[in-house]
């Protein structure tokens, strides 16, 4: 059931990391909007002070000021009454938009990773899609399209033909790369494959200079286990966000409803 939205609380920044407040936007307080008005630029429908990605590629939208209420009006232009869009960071919608689902995030920056290649990691591309698909569906990472791979370099290990394992990067923020859809086959788990590619992950991403991130589930302790073992760092706690623009009647104006 969603639930109506009037305000939102900013999310925490974690020890060491860089308050919300303090001096200029940190481009991973609001990433999603970082990448699109940067590196992904080229991928971006953009209305106003409000962007997203075409939707076969990601859910994620963002806007430039996550307290501003015309950027949000530009968001709701942009994805039509009663259009939806998943944002993160630390979003402030408006009242007449609801919140379908949501939760808190832990964003974690990569500074004492050790980053290889896997002689054993293939790249991923377009005709991978299907094999893709049906790893993401047997592991569920979270949401993955048909041109996700789009967004940078997809790593895979395959036995016998088959995908098994797999990683690849998301959002790029100025000087930093997200590694994302980190997943392995269940009846592979325990062999260290997922750590293997993030590392391989992590080396393309170094390679080009620039910092690898990623986001975890902030109920997800296995996996933030797993990646502070590897030199993962907490940044902060970032919110995650499925939102629906006001629905509106034939003026366009909003609907009591």
């Amino acid at each position: 059931m969603s639930t109506s939205v009037d305000h939102a609380h900013p999310a925490e920044s974690e020890s060491g990391g860089e308050p919300a407040d303090a001096g200029a936007p940190h481009p991973l307080d609001n990433p999603v909007w970082a990448a699109l008005s940067g590196a992904h630029a080229r991928f971006a429908e953009v209305r106003g002070r409000a962007a997203r990605y075409p939707a076969e590629m990601s859910p994620f939208a963002a806007v430039a000021d996550q307290a501003d209420p015309a950027a949000w009006h530009d968001l709701a232009g942009l994805i039509g009454p009663g259009g939806t869009a998943l944002v993160t960071g630390s979003p402030v919608p408006p009242a007449g938009w609801d919140v379908v689902e949501g939760g808190e995030g832990v964003q974690m920056v990569g500074t004492a990773l050790r980053a290889e290649h896997d002689p054993e990691a293939v790249r991923l591309g377009p005709g991978d899609v299907p094999d893709i698909l049906d790893l993401i569906a047997r592991t569920r990472p979270g949401p993955f399209r048909t041109r996700t791979v789009e967004f940078g370099s997809y790593l895979g290990i395959r036995e016998n033909g088959r995908l098994i394992a797999m990683a690849g990067e998301r959002l790029r923020p100025p000087g930093w790369t997200e590694i994302s859809a980190v997943c392995t086959d269940p009846d592979h788990r325990g062999r260290g494959l997922a750590s293997r590619l993030v590392r391989a992950v992590a080396a393309v991403i170094e390679e080009r200079g620039d910092t690898p991130l990623l986001h975890a589930a902030g109920n997800n302790t296995n996996a933030l286990r797993l990646y502070e073992a590897m030199g993962f760092t907490r940044r902060r706690h970032p919110q995650f966000l499925l939102v629906r623009a006001p629905k509106t009647d034939a003026q366009g104006r909003p609907d009591p409803a």
